[in-house]
This record gives C-alpha cells, sequence and structure tokens, in this order.
C-alpha cells in the first residue's frame, strides 16, 4: 500500500486540472448550458387526450426546426407541461397543429411565457440553498469533530460541487431545476462518506495519538475505510446507472449529476477530506 498523504500533490492537481478546464470551457462556451428554468422561454399545457409518454412529446418538438424542449413534466395521466425555448408567435400555430397530429384528441390548454428575471431569482434561490446546508452541515461537524474536521469538510463539499459544475462547463451539459436538487443530494452523500472517514480518524487519533503523526493516523484510517466507501459508491452507482439506462430523458437529467456527484464524492471523501484535515491540524498529532 502507498502513503496516501505522500501523494498529496498528485491528487490534489487532478481536480486542479478539471476545475481549470471547467473554467476555460465557462468562457469560451460564454457560459453554461441553462435551460429556460434560467433563461426564459416558453411553457406550454398540453391535454393529451392519451396517456402520458415522454418521448413521444419529444418527438414532436424536435421536428420543429428552432424549436427545443428543455423539459416535459407529467401533469395528470393525460396532461403535460411542455417547457421549450421561445416560440415565436407565428410559430405557435405550426406547433400545435404538429401536436394534433401526433395527438389527435390533444388541446393546448395554455402558452405562457417563462421569464429570464425568474431564472435569476432561481439561482440566487438555489446559491442561499446552496448555502445554507453546507453552514448547518460545518456547525454540526464542528460539534461533533472539531472545527479543523468541518473546514475540511467544507472544502471536499466545495470540491464535488466546482468538479460537477466544470464536467457541465465542458460539456456543455443542459442545467435545470432538477440539477440544483441533485446538487443537494450530492452535498448529502459525499458528507456521510466523510463523515465515516473522520470517524475512524477521531478513534485511530485516541489510540495512537502519541505514538505516530496525524498524518500517517489519516493515512491509515484511509485504508480501513477504503473498502467501505468503495463499495457504497459501487452498489449506489449501479442502481443509478441501470435507472440511467432504462430511464426517460427526465429521469436521465435528474440521475447523471448525481452518477457525477457520487464519483466525485469518493474521491474527495477518500483521498481529499482526510488530506485537508492534516494540513489544518499539522505534521504531528495534536
Amino acid at each position: 500500500m502507498f502513503n496516501i498523504t505522500e501523494k498529496r500533490k498528485i491528487l490534489f492537481a487532478i481536480p486542479c486540472i478539471i476545475i481549470l478546464a471547467g473554467i476555460i470551457c465557462f468562457f469560451a462556451f460564454d457560459g453554461l448550458n441553462t435551460d429556460i428554468d434560467f433563461t426564459g422561454g416558453t411553457a406550454l399545457e398540453i391535454e393529451l387526450g392519451e396517456k402520458f409518454n415522454e418521448n413521444k412529446i419529444r418527438d414532436v418538438f424536435e421536428k420543429i426546426e428552432g424549436v427545443d424542449v428543455s423539459s416535459v413534466q407529467s401533469s395528470g395521466s393525460q396532461r403535460a407541461i411542455v417547457k421549450t425555448t421561445e416560440i415565436p408567435s407565428e410559430k405557435l400555430a405550426e406547433v400545435k397543429e404538429a401536436i394534433l397530429v401526433a395527438f389527435p384528441a390533444s388541446n393546448v390548454i395554455s402558452t405562457d411565457s417563462v421569464s429570464a428575471t425568474m431564472g435569476k431569482e432561481m439561482w440566487w434561490s438555489a446559491a442561499k440553498a446552496v448555502f445554507f446546508a453546507v453552514l448547518l452541515m460545518l456547525v454540526y461537524i464542528w460539534i461533533r469533530f472539531e472545527l479543523f474536521s468541518g473546514l475540511s469538510a467544507i472544502l471536499a463539499l466545495c470540491h464535488d460541487v466546482l468538479i460537477i459544475i466544470s464536467i457541465y462547463a465542458i460539456f456543455q451539459l443542459p442545467i435545470n431545476t432538477t440539477f440544483i436538487a441533485a446538487l443537494l443530494t450530492i452535498l448529502g452523500y459525499s458528507i456521510n462518506a466523510t463523515i465515516v472517514v473522520f470517524d475512524r480518524i477521531r478513534e485511530n487519533t485516541k489510540q495512537l495519538g502519541r505514538k505516530q503523526s496525524f498524518g500517517d493516523i489519516v493515512d491509515s484510517s484511509i485504508w480501513q475505510t477504503i473498502g467501505r466507501s468503495i463499495n457504497t459508491s459501487v452498489t449506489t452507482l449501479l442502481t443509478l446507472v441501470t435507472l440511467y439506462v432504462l430511464g426517460v430523458t427526465s429521469v436521465k437529467q435528474f440521475i447523471l449529476p448525481i452518477i457525477i456527484g457520487i464519483l466525485c464524492g469518493a474521491y474527495s471523501s477518500v483521498f481529499l477530506s482526510g488530506q485537508f484535515w492534516a494540513l489544518f491540524r499539522g505534521k504531528k498529532a495534536q
């Protein structure tokens, strides 16, 4: 077994490269690929006249030039809410006709414009949700362990968020409201994995604190918990990948950031969180 704490520079460099690439792509592509919930567009409420079928609805809009579907949500067994890019008034008749051809018994109940101003409010609300979630986690870990461990866990969570956003910037993956929900889910999952490592570090510190440096204790604690961390991540990923492969588009949009987040969370929990703690504490146990 190699000493993980001695490979700190390499383990820190890997996420730094990804984040740097994400920053470059962010400016190169003029921002993230956000959907109409954040940029504005058109929302149509449709009475289908038959059972809801997301893929069939998406197929209808894909054939209409200049109209891109952001999301399709069920609003009952035979009703759907479709969010698209802005549909000009002269294009609306074509859209309604295409819907009627695919769903003969359908009826477009309403067409509403989604304001970009509302999108800014959603970004602000999402940022506040993430901030308060992280703040409460810091307080909890501070009480349970110590301040340095809390700061270390928060840095690991920041790593997870930055990596996910960087990957979305690099590949220009669409970001919608489900992305925010997935992000909060990831934070909860990642902090749980980090606490498992911190628990072992605390136990080993009580037993070996006077015999080993804190860095060595962190290293041995990571190896003692790495099997559990990997097994938990793999079993979770198997379920999520199955859902992603078999699920409809809306499910995939929610599952994809969680898959990326679990991989990032596993990496930060195992290879980064303990390292941050060791850096804060110094080389010798205290």
